[in-house]
């Protein structure tokens, strides 16, 4: 038996106290009668026991060894105590045959002694062969006391034949004996049942079991995101946790029988430095999840929003100056993540070679067996390139970065005893390294590498030789940012970044992003582009604007990286800048010439306008799955063509009419045999109109309007999939009126629609032609016939005022129930200067389904005049940008006048407002 050492264990449980307290009770009646007092004091010691080993936990909020060993500990005790009562007094049986045996083994994570505070209880009852009554009745027993404790039972009942042939066929069956350990009852049977497993069960499958638990490990990680770096980790079964440690520890004990995963450096698998990393891993990641299971009282195991907040202030973590303590912690629990990832992959290729070395040749190519070949210096063989000895870059440690760019360069793999060695020697990275001109030319060449740099930066990064390189990408290693937008951390969404740009300039990405895929190859340095990209988030996490303070790291790294006065004031623009392009295009109205104006201000040449473009898409890709649409992709697009006119013709730019003149030319051709209506409607649209709407929605718009006229509807409504948007256009046509807009915007929630950009016209003639843009909670569009239905009877319901918007807006639910977890402070900011005619009214809150409408609502409570509106979402966070006037058509000068709109938004926009409504309604 393995006994699992805890301190002051009777203050956990004191199990003699416990069997003596119930034997008192039976010895009062009898056992079927002192049942339910039994139940009573076993629910009792497990509930003082689960008590203790939490404070504890509270005392000690790193350890995750002893807690999870102090559950395993109570749960022993307690069922040899439930053992010993069913065996001694509800089934007693003397005399019993050598068929009436049991043997109680612990399995899986509870063989491990691993049991978080919610854990299931894995346990086998094996007996020697088919169960007789006696056995079933113990059986029975103790697991109808189990349940009674509300405890969550995984059980299998096996007479020894059976569980060696089923052991034979089940891979999970196998893996949950391989950590059978001895819990009670008889010993000589568990002695047989273990004999027999080790001896026809495992010898022979060793390699079969190896190869299944690898598939059956990456499947897992397909499942959960693929990779360690996702914002809301699985610390159990995602990648990097706490099943990636147990997979290393099962293959080596099936290979080497070891008995705990220190004896993994005594079979050579792990050195001791890696397993004090395994054990520190360990540790970490067993705290986190008692943690997990005791704030949320169940068997939880995801890292969610809400958790960890709780979990870094349970487990000490402290704000420090640009990061909060739950960031703080999330890039500790990263790095940890990042060592399993190591660990797993020099185990592996140590496995590899023993099982290789093992390998006997045979047949009469026998004695021919291929030699690794020597490329600059390294071996290589298999396709892995190889240091050739153990001090290898101990006598140049500039090979740390020439073995990547070999790598890269070259399509090899870094041997796994080499990323050993590179992780062992990354300390030998000093100033005087980073400061070696031949070592910075090879990382550039291997950041700029035409063949796969995202691959081999991530094993540069993974040996911990990147973040000694360049120090200040080091201080951004597993960070993450507390937020619903970042799905990565910081260095994994870097490093994405570079691969997406890799990937476009390979021609690998052309349908998706037409408009890089052109201009990639005409920007005028690519390692421009490249360190740009690796920058553009090096000052996340250092309080500040991080554009700024990452502009001035550029300023020090790129002169050391090589590049010219030129190429290092580039980038340090293209990071200062790097998010002005999509702040302009959502967040601004492209048809504003001012808009377009004030940005070609900025860019000041095409050059940099193809490089901002090339940097900007990249980092919004690489955010995370889903950031990207074909939406922001058309806004990218028209922002760059609006802009590169205006760069090419300078001032000699196109004037109104004969902007108006060239929008009615182009909307004819796409009109054909319809054009006739430009010239029948002439009389109702004004220029900005032309100006502000795209061709294909004028060309959607006027035979609505005209069929609308022609059939003297009062209000018309259409809805249909606008592919190239990525979005639904819902189009109102109608007698203008005051709050229209407000009301379309709310009924648009009611159908479960969001409203992501919205253009508001009226007509010489005094109708309104209103477009909006729609898509779901999720940024997807409505196609089906019944959701189109849906958006337009919504609408005609509200502007009929059959439906009360605003109670009916308050009870629904939030779509981002996860955004509950964060607190976004609203903030109203004007500007005048944006655009010639209209007063930008930009307002940051908490997205949530009614924002768009009770903010319109107060606009027109506040006597103002909408144009558009333009609605952008980062994760919990809205910005809605709306482009106003007063009633005169004037903008917003007075200051008082300002604030008072500003009062009226932030009133609207607060969600202590909106929870009294929720009440009321």
């Amino acid at each position: 038996m393995t006994a699992i050492k805890i301190q002051n264990q009777r203050a956990v449980i004191n199990r003699r106290k416990l069997a003596a307290a119930i034997a008192d009770e039976v010895a009062l009646t009898s056992a079927e009668k002192a049942r339910p007092r039994v139940v009573e004091l076993l629910r009792q010691a497990l509930a003082d026991g689960r008590t203790e080993l939490a404070r504890r936990l509270q005392e000690k909020p790193s350890a995750g060894h002893e807690c999870t060993h102090g559950h395993a500990f109570l749960m022993d005790q307690l069922i040899r105590v439930m053992h010993d009562h069913v065996v001694n007094d509800v089934y007693p049986a003397p005399n019993r045959s050598t068929g009436e045996r049991l043997t109680i083994i612990a399995v899986g994570g509870y063989g491990r002694a691993e049991m978080a505070p919610h854990s299931d209880v894995d346990i086998a009852f094996i007996t020697p062969s088919k169960n007789t009554p006696w056995c079933e009745q113990v059986i029975e027993a103790l697991l109808y006391f189990l349940w009674d404790l509300s405890l969550k039972v995984g059980h299998s009942s096996r007479a020894l034949d059976d569980m060696v042939r089923m052991a034979k066929q089940d891979l999970t069956i196998r893996t949950a004996l391989l950590e059978g350990r001895y819990l009670w009852g008889d010993q000589n049977l568990m002695d047989e049942a273990s004999r027999r497993f080790w001896a026809e069960v495992v010898r022979g499958s060793e390699a079969q079991f190896v190869a299944e638990k690898l598939a059956e490990r990456d499947a897992r990680h397909k499942r959960m995101g693929d990779s360690r770096y996702v914002v809301e980790p699985n610390v159990k079964d995602g990648k990097g946790g706490l099943r990636d440690l147990q997979t290393l520890y099962w293959i080596g004990k099936y290979i080497h029988k070891v008995r705990n995963a220190a004896e993994l450096v005594d079979v050579g698998l792990l050195t001791k430095p890696e397993y004090r990393a395994f054990r520190r891993a360990e540790n970490f990641l067993l705290a986190t999840r008692c943690h997990l299971h005791t704030i949320t009282g169940r068997a939880e195991d995801r890292l969610t929003f809400d958790m960890q907040p709780q979990i870094a202030k349970a487990m000490n973590f402290a704000d420090r100056t640009g990061k909060s303590a739950v960031e703080r912690f999330m890039q500790f629990y990263f790095l940890q993540a990042k060592h399993v990832g190591h660990l797993t992959g020099v185990f592996l290729a140590q496995l590899d070679e023993q099982i290789a070395s093992k390998r006997k040749a045979r047949g009469l190519l026998a004695g021919f067996r291929s030699k690794p070949r020597i490329v600059k210096g390294y071996r290589v063989g298999g396709g892995k390139i190889a240091a050739p000895h153990d001090g290898w870059f101990q006598q140049d440690p500039v090979r740390l970065i020439e073995i990547f760019q070999i790598a890269e360069e070259d399509g090899f793999e870094v041997h796994p005893e080499t990323m050993r060695m590179a992780s062992r020697d990354a300390g030998l990275i000093t100033a005087k390294i980073r400061k070696d001109k031949r070592a910075n030319e090879l990382f550039i060449k291997l950041l700029t590498g035409r063949n796969d740099p995202e691959m081999v930066l991530r094993w540069f990064n993974e040996a911990g030789v990147f973040g000694r390189f360049v120090p200040d990408f080091g201080k951004v290693n597993a960070q993450m940012q507390f937020d619903m937008y970042h799905h990565y951390t910081v260095d994994e969404h870097t490093i994405q970044a570079i691969g997406l740009l890799s990937h476009i300039e390979r021609g690998e990405l052309t349908s998706e992003h037409p408009l890089l895929s052109e201009i990639i190859h005409k920007v005028s340095s690519r390692r421009v582009l490249y360190v740009a990209t690796l920058l553009h988030d090096i000052a996340k996490g250092r309080g500040g604007d991080h554009s700024v303070l990452g502009a001035e790291v550029a300023l020090k790294i790129c002169p050391r990286l090589g590049l010219d006065e030129n190429e290092t004031e580039l980038v340090s623009w293209l990071v200062a800048q790097h998010l002005l392009m999509s702040a302009t295009a959502f967040k601004r109205d492209l048809s504003d010439m001012k808009t377009i104006v004030d940005f070609v201000a900025e860019v000041q040449s095409l050059d940099r306008l193809r490089l901002l473009t090339g940097l900007t898409i990249v980092d919004i890709r690489a955010v995370g799955p889903g950031i990207w649409n074909s939406w922001k992709g058309q806004l990218l697009g028209e922002l760059f063509e609006l802009s590169e006119e205006r760069l090419r013709l300078g001032h000699k730019r196109r004037g109104r009419a004969e902007r108006v003149a060239q929008r009615k030319e182009d909307v004819a051709k796409l009109l054909g045999d319809q054009a006739h209506i430009i010239d029948d409607l002439d009389n109702r649209f004004d220029d900005s109109y032309w100006i502000a709407e795209p061709d294909d929605i004028i060309a959607i718009n006027l035979p609505h309007y005209a069929a609308a006229r022609e059939k003297q509807h009062k209000l018309s409504i259409h809805a249909e999939y606008y592919e190239a948007r990525g979005a639904t256009l819902v189009t109102v046509i109608g007698d203008d009126h005051p709050g229209l807009f407000y009301r379309i915007a709310g009924a648009i929630h009611l159908a479960g629609g969001n409203v992501i950009d919205a253009r508001i016209h009226t007509t010489r003639v005094g109708k309104a032609v209103d477009n909006f843009l729609v898509q779901d909670p999720l940024g997807r569009p409505f196609k089906e016939t019944s959701q189109l239905e849906r958006l337009r009877v919504s609408i005609e319901d509200a502007l009929a005022n059959k439906i009360e918007l605003l109670p009916q807006l308050a009870k629904r639910p939030n779509a981002r129930a996860r955004s509950e977890s964060f607190e976004v402070r609203p903030r109203v900011s004007f500007d005048n200067d944006a655009s010639e005619r209209f007063t930008v009214i930009e307002v940051h809150a908490k997205d949530r389904p009614a924002l768009l409408n009770r903010l319109a609502r107060a606009m027109f409570e506040g006597n103002l005049m909408v144009n558009s509106a333009h609605v952008t979402q980062f994760g919990e966070r809205a910005v809605d940008t709306f482009y106003v006037t007063d009633l005169l058509g004037e903008k917003l000068k007075a200051a008082d006048r300002r604030q008072a709109v500003e009062e009226a938004l932030l009133d609207a926009a607060s969600e202590q407002v909106e929870a009294r409504q929720v009440e009321e309604a």
